[in-house]
């Protein structure tokens, strides 16, 4: 008979993903068969699905965790934010529509028969699903029509352990005012708790930890001290890439769009020991020691082109250009290179044409067709294999398309500047290679010496190591039902 279990938070960044991702490696260590869940994800940083769709980066992890391939059943809904105050609704892995945060709530009663539909199929095909919650089941305001949290576990009948994170304080009142405000229903389905990210010595809580389970009731299943390799597993949040704080190496330069997305680019340039890799926020300019910037994904081209110009890091640039210095953007942050942005339709925002920075001879128009493939390129200057996807709307040409990045099945993709200091590319991904890795780092006097994958592996096997040292696991997965 199948099972399920669902890790909830006290609050946002807690540590549930990582916590799903290490039990499902666990159990598939145990020779179960288990599958991750998330019923609604808000993220742009997305992946791409064997079915051809999309669902958090995260769930992507936590499938690798379990040994499976990705697939658009471990999150059927997806956000994704375009402003302050919308989104586009990606349902199993498919874009249903793009609404404002407010009329959100109109919507759930019909994503709720997609997520339990997906729920219940990854139940008739394993032992154990493990699900993630998303924020807090605290944000009662939003209790109504839940599909998230509480919600979700009361529709399927599904037990919730509660996470809380000692690191940001509080943790005693996190998780006691979350059964001290959630509904009395909905606390019976809660099971346990745990407390996440604690540094120095765990026995220095031991008195707060008996003292949550006096005023709450509920058992703990362990405290667990702060997981120090996190930053070697792909990151969901742009402000997790841990880029080791080096004084020398290769100096690449990622802009933090306000809207950057599919960032998973940067995660094995970050490792690498001969590289110093440096996301840059708002209100800082790009330094004069850069060697390369990278314009990254985004959700709104022409927003994020717009934020580009309102930090000025397009002046930026053009001195970075004028300095002899090399510029890689990849989908969207390809797109803004070009002379052009056009979205007649409004698929992105009000229609209209905008602009580019003028560093490629190419040109964009959006168009409502997505891609979204998995691909194998050829890489035009070495003829290497490149392992990547595609996740973009819009067409992009011009003549710089007459050098292109790579070859997609014999199709050019991408573009280069005559100088070859400017490329572009639609490939997200593409680091992830070791040899093209390794091979691209060269031309710049860099070394590639990580092997991503293998880190990947190893790094959730030592997350699962810490878990099963730290966490009663066995009593926590008796919970499932």
């Amino acid at each position: 008979m199948t099972r399920a279990i669902m890790i909830q938070g006290t609050g946002s960044n807690v540590g549930k993903s990582m916590l799903v991702a290490g039990l499902c490696r666990i159990a598939k260590q145990d020779g179960l068969s288990v599958a991750p869940f998330k019923p609604q994800n808000m993220s742009n940083n997305a992946a791409v699905t064997a079915d051809g769709g999309e669902i958090g980066r995260a769930q992507a992890l936590q499938a690798l965790a379990s040994g499976l391939v990705p697939h658009t059943d471990m999150n059927p809904v997806l956000l994704k934010p375009e402003t302050d105050t919308g989104a586009q609704v990606v349902v199993q892995g498919k874009r249903l529509t793009t609404v404002r945060a407010r009329d959100y709530a109109k919507l759930k009663p019909q994503l709720l028969q997609a997520v339990t539909d997906s729920f219940n199929r990854l139940k008739s095909r394993h032992d154990l699903v493990i699900v993630e919650g998303a924020g807090s089941p605290a944000e009662v305001n939003l209790r109504a029509g839940d599909i998230a949290n509480m919600g979700f576990a009361r529709a399927t009948d599904t037990p919730v352990i509660l996470c809380g994170d000692i690191d940001r304080g509080g943790v005693i009142a996190q998780i006691v005012g979350t059964q001290a405000v959630i509904d009395p229903a909905d606390a019976d389905l809660v099971k346990g708790f745990l407390v996440n990210k604690f540094r120095g010595d765990p026995s220095l809580f031991d008195d707060g930890y008996a003292l949550i389970q006096s005023h709450t009731g509920w058992p703990g299943f362990g405290v667990i001290p702060w997981f120090p390799h996190a930053h070697r597993l792909p990151a969901e949040d742009a402000l997790d890439i841990a880029a080791p704080n080096r004084a020398e190496g290769l100096h690449i330069v990622c802009l933090r769009l306000s809207r950057i997305a599919n960032f998973d680019d940067m995660d094995p340039l970050a490792q690498e020991p001969s590289v110093r890799l440096t996301m840059l926020s708002a209100g800082q300019p790009i330094p004069g020691d850069a060697d390369i910037v990278v314009l990254p994904g985004s959700k709104s081209t022409r927003g994020d082109l717009a934020f580009l110009r309102g930090e000025g890091w397009d002046i930026d640039l053009a001195a970075h250009v004028r300095r002899g210095g090399y510029v890689l953007g990849i989908c969207g942050g390809y797109q803004m290179l070009g002379q052009s942005i056009s979205d007649p339709e409004g698929i992105e925002g009000p229609p209209g044409t905008d602009p580019g920075l003028g560093l490629l001879d190419v040109a964009t128009t959006m168009t409502p067709k997505k891609t979204l493939t998995e691909v194998t390129a050829t890489h035009a200057g070495t003829d290497l294999p490149v392992r990547g996807y595609e996740i973009h709307i819009g067409v992009t040409e011009g003549p710089d398309r007459a050098r292109p990045f790579a070859y997609v099945n014999g199709s050019p993709e991408g573009a280069h500047s005559p100088s070859g200091r400017i490329t572009g590319s639609y490939l997200h991904g593409l680091f992830r290679d070791d040899q093209f890795r390794a091979t691209w780092l060269a031309q710049f006097g860099a070394t590639g010496t990580m092997t991503y994958d293998t880190t990947v592996e190893t790094t959730l096997d030592a997350l699962a190591d810490h878990l099963r040292q730290h966490v009663d696991t066995k009593a926590l997965f008796a919970t499932a039902r």
